[in-house]
């Protein structure tokens, strides 16, 4: 699939790895749809990318009506949409039992499972759906990104919730692409290391060192553009589909 012209839904798109991947799609010549709650930075990513070629909706991704809402005006603003890159979600922490015996919050396990792994299979369903009445285009009619991680397949102590909730994530990959195959709809996944988004960078240098000393090779933090980049791939290589690919250095999460 060629990127000129094209139109992507980017679910938290104002911010980290979907901010970083609306830019690529952007300076590739496609439309954005930045889906994401804060609607003061929504609107300077559109300022910052251009008005002509992005749109942002303010969306709860757990919500029906609010992703449908948010697919008619990307329909009515710039007309099929054939990417989806989904990104938002939440990384609380917290062990099954505190220091003094108590046990974790179920409020909050049931906050990252709603938000990381619901919200992101209402997006696809949804998205799917529309996707579905597009032309078929060289065997496609569109590409569905979802955001897993490493946590998923090595949760470290304390992330029982967002290791649960990615896991999830990889276990969709898969059997929706399957799903999709006869549409034209391909489906992959893509599980980041430690990146350096805004959340990250923010913290002390020190602990930014230590995360980093983990990685093999490069001994950093990944970079928000490097995970654009394999988006900006994964949709331009036809023959991708069913995959999670690991975006990591080399690394494998220890106990903590």
């Amino acid at each position: 699939m060629q990127l000129s012209n094209q139109t992507a839904l980017i679910t938290g798109g104002c911010s980290g790895l979907g901010h970083a991947t609306a830019k690529a799609l952007v300076a590739a010549g496609a439309n954005v749809v930045l889906l994401d709650l804060n609607e003061s930075l929504g609107a300077q990513r559109v300022a910052e990318l251009g008005e002509d070629n992005t749109l942002f909706v303010r969306t709860d991704v757990t919500q029906q009506l609010d992703v449908e809402a948010a697919l008619d005006k990307a329909y009515a603003r710039f007309g099929a949409i054939t990417v989806c890159v989904n990104c938002a979600g939440i990384a609380p922490a917290g062990r099954m039992l505190d220091r003094a015996g108590n046990p974790a919050s179920l409020e909050d396990f049931s906050k990252t499972i709603n938000i990381n792994l619901i919200g992101t299979f209402n997006v696809c369903r949804l998205v799917a759906a529309s996707m579905a009445g597009n032309d078929l285009n060289d065997e496609s009619r569109g590409v569905i990104i979802n955001t897993a991680s490493i946590a998923g397949y090595e949760g470290q102590i304390g992330q029982t919730a967002y290791a649960a909730s990615k896991a999830g994530i990889i276990g969709l990959t898969l059997p929706m692409a399957r799903d999709l195959a006869p549409l034209g709809i391909r489906v992959n996944s893509i599980a980041p290391g430690v990146m350096g988004t805004p959340l990250l960078t923010a913290m002390p240098q020190n602990v930014q060192d230590a995360l980093s000393a983990n990685v093999p090779n490069p001994k950093r933090l990944g970079f928000p553009e490097e995970f654009a980049s394999l988006a900006l791939h994964i949709i331009q290589n036809g023959y991708i589909n069913g995959e999670t690919i690991r975006l990591d250095g080399a690394l494998r999460m220890p106990p903590k």
